[in-house]
């Protein structure tokens, strides 16, 4: 976030980055509390997303970045500049947390709603890196084959 916030086009990003950090810290929660152990109250507390408005939300995102953005024809790279390659590692991170999560929510020991958090997280910050990219001005590599 300190790339986007000496910007004068990041604000809104940050703004929403935030929220999200605060999020993980609610999908944190979920996955730390034991559901064997754990009284219905303690269940609760820590449930996330149980109406899906944090989904809904991530999905508006990432549709209000993909109406700015040009359409894809060929796979970039993690590229556009420091803000936009930051949200690109950001992805990947998310992506090896949903893979890891997933188990966990087949087993039923977290929150369904964590798992399809996760997931679209990680696509809403390939939207992010791409929005930041273009608001810089900067361009995107391609991947070509070697």
């Amino acid at each position: 976030m300190e790339f986007l916030e000496d910007t004068d086009w990041g604000n809104e990003l940050v703004e929403k980055l935030i929220k999200i950090q605060c999020l993980l810290q609610d999908v944190g929660s979920n996955l730390a509390t034991p559901r064997e152990q754990s009284n219905e109250a303690r269940l609760a507390r820590t449930r996330f997303d149980a109406d899906g408005q944090h989904v809904k939300a991530m999905e508006d995102w990432i549709d209000e970045y993909d109406q700015q953005l040009p359409k894809l024809t060929k796979f970039i790279l993690p590229s556009g500049g420091k803000s936009s390659a930051s949200l690109h590692v950001a992805r990947s991170v998310c992506r090896r947390a949903e893979r890891r999560v997933q188990p966990l929510v087949r087993d039923q020991l977290c929150d369904n709603s964590v798992g399809i958090f996760l997931n679209r997280l990680s696509d809403f910050l390939f939207n992010a890196a791409r929005w930041a990219a273009q608001s810089q001005g900067k361009e995107e590599k391609i991947y070509n084959k070697p």
